[in-house]
């Protein structure tokens, strides 16, 4: 028996192929230490999976901003918070996303570099 993702205050519509239509996804406590194959995973789950705005990746192990990233040109938040960043040069990558407004970042070895914020 497959496992139906929790779907919060909203149920969850899918289409025919049985992907879900939403534009935010949840990855977070996963140990997750790249992103390969994150790119298929979209286009698995999401019906379009362009669109994606909202990403959740905290409490993972990332090291570093993978330019996979940088191609989900409708990000809008990324929570990144509680990885192993440790490189403000990783965080300059996302500034070539024009509707990225918010990042969190707290959490990683970045904190201890004099100005991250």
């Amino acid at each position: 028996m497959a496992a139906v993702p929790w779907c919060g205050v909203r149920p969850l519509s899918t289409t025919s192929q049985g992907r879900y239509q939403s534009r935010a996804l949840r990855l977070s406590n996963n140990s997750i230490g790249d992103l390969t194959g994150i790119t298929y995973l979209l286009k698995h789950f999401l019906s379009r999976p362009s669109h994606l705005g909202w990403l959740d990746l905290s409490f993972n192990k990332l090291e570093r901003i993978d330019p996979v990233l940088c191609e989900m040109r409708e990000l809008r938040v990324l929570y990144l918070h509680g990885n192993s960043i440790w490189s403000l040069s990783e965080v300059d990558k996302m500034g070539q996303l024009p509707h990225l407004h918010t990042v969190t970042l707290h959490g990683n070895c970045i904190e201890n570099t004099r100005g991250y914020r």
